[in-house]
């Protein structure tokens, strides 16, 4: 893509430099804000225009997300994450964007409306999933108080006792939790430091692990990451196989809830990088074949190059793209998405994924208000315009209005 391409579509150049965000999660999802409210605020300290939550499960805490964002001036974007599967690259033994599950695509709705009244589709394949993540937790959580057990570390820990404290940790009824392995590891954790001096850690860990901990044992966060990885994941002693949605049931959710389906991109997140994600233009090929018209990066993940590789292929695509920084474990990094190597995204990017944010904004407000959005209830691109670039002109320029004025919908 070319950088007078970029330009055209930013006058001056000043969108690229605006904080926008639309990849967060928020308790009582696993994160690394206390509260929803504290999200808000710690987007707020850095200038943030425009924040979106993309939680698991339920979306009952946005209420309170929204009313924070719009009280403090950022425009908050509603949307959700999946799990699916698609049978064919799982048979092929294909990897999409989970670098340890062949034919495992987590995929990502965008300008979901919470609000509404699901539609009965929509509670039956969001009942199913949930019932399932809640099963899984409850057995892992068996699987790792027995492990532990035996080998010196008793504990009375179960789903319910992980639920009230996330719960209360989050400032929500526990109705709204869906634990995740992330809580699971730190239940753990917590355990582990307050019943073992760290002197004493190294032995059990050693013998919990079969082998020597990596991690050191006086950082929370690292021993949440081994134990998750040690013990819960495939081959382990704790893992339990998930049942995700397939592709078809995610994609059709993200609909049902007025969303516009998008896929969040891994890219060199992980060496080597996933088949189906390279080279970039093949994948926004894929997307497409897939009817898929929304990408999104995460770029703390990627080197800058490669993340102005996926972006300008996306777009030149016909495929808007947005950055976020998950914020899913307990480090406190910057709202605002910066590469791996710490320096902020190039200008190119950054004006695209001011672009894609104006999108989402727009659609929502659309939809929100009963009228079409950037893609209809099929997933087909919004009809009335004569070809992908005027219709991703008019959505940018809508949201920008919305965005500016502090409109949510």
């Amino acid at each position: 893509m070319q950088q007078a391409d970029v330009m055209a579509r930013d006058p001056g150049g000043l969108t690229a430099h605006r904080v926008v965000n639309t990849h967060v999660h928020l308790p009582p999802n696993f994160s690394a804000f206390t509260t929803a409210e504290d999200a808000v605020v710690a987007a707020a300290s850095e200038g943030a225009r425009v924040i979106g939550a993309s939680n698991f499960h339920d979306t009952r805490v946005y209420a309170r997300f929204r009313d924070a964002a719009l009280a403090a001036g950022i425009l908050p974007l509603f949307g959700l994450e999946f799990i699916s599967v698609l049978g064919e690259l799982v048979e092929g033994a294909v990897k999409v964007n989970d670098p340890g599950n062949p034919g495992r695509m987590y995929l990502c709705g965008k300008g979901v409306n919470p609000f509404a009244e699901p539609t009965p589709l929509a509670r039956e394949i969001t009942g199913a999933a949930r019932a399932n993540d809640e099963a899984r937790a409850r057995a892992i959580v068996g699987r790792l108080r027995e492990h532990f057990a035996a080998h010196g570390l008793r504990t009375a820990i179960d789903d319910a006792v992980i639920i009230d404290d996330v719960a209360e940790r989050a400032d929500v009824p526990r109705e709204w939790v869906v634990l995740q392995e992330r809580h699971i590891a730190m239940a753990f954790q917590e355990a582990l430091f307050l019943q073992v001096a760290p002197e004493r850690r190294p032995a059990l860990l050693a013998r919990v692990y079969d082998g020597p901990s990596v991690a050191p044992v006086e950082d929370a966060v690292a021993v949440q990451g081994e134990i998750r990885s040690r013990l819960m994941k495939a081959g382990r002693v704790a893992f339990v196989p998930e049942s995700p949605l397939t592709f078809e049931r995610a994609y059709r959710l993200v609909l049902e809830r007025d969303g516009i389906p998008c896929y969040p991109t891994l890219a060199d997140g992980v060496d080597p990088v996933c088949p189906w994600e390279e080279p970039p233009v093949a994948l926004a090929r894929r997307l497409l074949e897939r009817r898929i018209h929304m990408a999104e990066l995460i770029p703390e993940r990627n080197d800058r190059a490669v993340v102005d590789a996926y972006v300008s292929a996306f777009r030149d695509a016909g495929i808007v793209v947005m950055a976020g920084t998950e914020h899913n474990t307990q480090h406190r990094i910057p709202i605002a998405p910066r590469c791996r190597d710490g320096l902020p995204p190039s200008e190119l990017a950054r004006t695209l994924f001011w672009e894609g944010t104006c999108v989402v904004a727009a659609h929502q407000h659309e939809r929100a208000n009963g009228r079409p959005g950037f893609v209809d209830r099929d997933g087909t691109p919004a009809a009335g315009f004569p070809d992908t670039e005027s219709r991703i002109r008019w959505f940018r320029e809508l949201g920008a209005n919305l965005i500016t004025n502090g409109e949510a919908q």
